[in-house]
């Protein structure tokens, strides 16, 4: 009878060192997972974000009369608005603005206007805002542009807009949690999301 006790003891106690080795050999895969579904789901929430922030921004601005981008004014209106509605939507969704209240005037180029921000404690590069009040695409077969480069329309007939893009710095979690399993595939630094609306006047 102690013989029989003893096998059976021996036999579980088996069972247990196996049972452990296979968690520990489950367990970082495990992390990866919740960690890449957690940290993906984040990341596209926040691009869906950023995204209807540069569609609102850019609606306003080509709501706004285009003949400010002439007046030789550095910072145009609708330019201005632009840059007062992603700061407002950042403070007001508790996203930091990486400086961008406090951010130095807009560079200028022909139509386009850039604002960049890299404070508040916020992951270089820091956040760019691209404003482009003479944003001209073709009528059809047009790509939504990643930097609000104007496409050329060829001999299509061309419409002018406003595009806004916003790229925003985006820190990784996962990229550190795949290294537990010998990956080291680098993620994009910034999340980046564009915005169009044809020009009204």
């Amino acid at each position: 009878m102690y013989r029989f006790h003893s096998r059976v003891a021996a036999m579980w106690g088996e069972e247990d060192a196996a049972q452990i080795v296979e968690f520990a050999v489950a367990l970082p895969l495990l992390v990866v997972f919740v960690v890449g579904i957690f940290d993906f789901s984040t990341a596209f929430t926040f691009k869906q974000r950023l995204t209807n922030m540069a569609r609102d921004a850019a609606h306003v601005a080509a709501t706004d009369p285009s003949n400010d981008v002439l007046q030789g004014t550095p910072e145009p209106i609708s330019v201005v608005d632009v840059y007062q509605i992603a700061d407002n939507y950042l403070l007001v969704n508790q996203v930091n603005d990486c400086g961008l209240s406090t951010a130095a005037a807009p560079v200028n180029s022909g139509l386009t206007w850039t604002f960049t921000a890299n404070g508040n404690g916020c992951p270089s590069p820091g956040i760019t805002i691209v404003v482009n009040r003479g944003y001209y695409f073709p009528v059809t077969g047009a790509a939504l542009p990643a930097n609000c480069q104007s496409q050329s329309p060829g001999t299509k007939a061309a419409v002018v807009a406003t595009c806004v893009s916003i790229q925003y710095p985006y820190p990784w979690k996962f990229g550190r949690a795949a290294s537990l399993l010998g990956f080291s595939d680098t993620l994009p630094a910034q999340i980046t999301a564009t915005g169009v609306a044809m020009n009204e006047d």
